[in-house]
C-alpha cells in the first residue's frame, strides 16, 4: 500500500518545510551516487561507534541518506502523504525541530536494541515514522487516498488513517519481534528505529502543535 495524501482536508499553508526536507534528502542521495562508498561510509551511522563515543554527528547525517532508489522513493512518498498536515498544525520551524528530534529518537531506539551492532544505518524513515505517529494522533479519522496493489494491479481507495498507519505500525512491531526471535531476518530494515520514531511522534507530537493553528484546522 502506498499513501498518496489526506483526502479529508488540505493544508492551509503550503508545506514549505516538508518540500525543503524532500529536496535536501534528494540532493544528499545524488551526492551518494556521485561520491560512492567513501561518502556513504563517512556519514552513515553505526550503533557500536555511537556507543563507543565516536561519530555522533552521523545520528543526523544518516537520516538524510538512503540505500537506493526504492528506499528514497518509498520514504519520500510516505513523507509527502503525511508531512504537510503535520507541518500545518505545528508551524514550519517547530515542525523542523520535531522532525530532527524524531529522527534522533529513532536512532537511539535502534542503538538501544543492539548497542554492539556494526550494521550501518541510514534513511529518513525513523523521522518520517515520527511524523506518522503525530498524524495518527491528530487526524485519526482522516481518509487517506491510498494505492492498494493486488498482484500487479493497483487500485486507489480511501482508508482511515487510524487503520492505515495502525496496520503499518503493527507490521513494524511484528517484524521486530520476528527478527529478535529468529523467525524472520532483518534484511537491513531498522524496524526498531521505526517503532521508536513512531512512539516519539505519537506521544510528543501534540506538544509541538500550535493551539492557534489547531483552531484554524477546526481541531478545537
Amino acid at each position: 500500500m502506498f499513501p498518496l495524501g489526506d483526502a479529508s482536508r488540505r493544508p492551509i499553508r503550503y508545506p514549505v518545510m516538508t518540500l525543503a526536507l524532500i529536496i535536501v534528502n534528494s540532493i544528499v542521495f545524488i551526492i551518494e551516487l556521485v561520491e560512492g562508498d567513501p561518502f556513504i561510509n563517512r556519514f552513515m551511522m553505526v550503533p557500536a561507534n555511537i556507543v563507543a563515543g565516536k561519530d555522533w554527528y552521523t545520528i543526523y547525517t544518516s537520516m538524510f541518506m538512503h540505500a537506493g532508489w526504492e528506499h528514497i522513493i518509498g520514504n519520500m512518498i510516505f513523507f509527502w502523504a503525511f508531512g504537510p498536515q503535520v507541518e500545518d498544525v505545528m508551524g514550519r520551524y517547530k515542525y523542523l525541530i520535531f522532525y530532527l528530534l524524531g529522527g534522533t529518537a529513532a536512532a537511539f531506539a535502534e542503538i538501544a536494541a543492539d548497542p554492539t551492532s556494526t550494521i550501518p544505518s541510514l534513511g529518513a524513515s525513523g523521522a518520517i515514522a515520527a511524523v506518522m505517529g503525530a498524524f495518527l494522533v491528530t487526524y485519526p479519522r482522516d481518509q487517506i487516498r491510498t494505492v492498494v496493489f493486488i498482484l500487479w494491479f493497483g487500485k486507489i481507495t480511501y482508508i482511515p488513517s487510524v487503520v492505515l498507519i495502525g496496520l503499518w505500525f503493527l507490521s513494524q512491531v511484528f517484524s521486530q519481534i520476528g527478527t529478535v526471535t529468529g523467525i524472520t531476518t532483518n534484511e537491513g530494515v531498522a524496524y526498531m528505529a521505526h517503532i521508536g520514531g513512531f512512539i516519539f511522534g505519537a506521544v510528543g507530537g501534540p506538544l509541538f502543535e500550535s493551539r492557534e493553528l489547531r483552531q484554524e484546522e477546526g481541531l478545537e
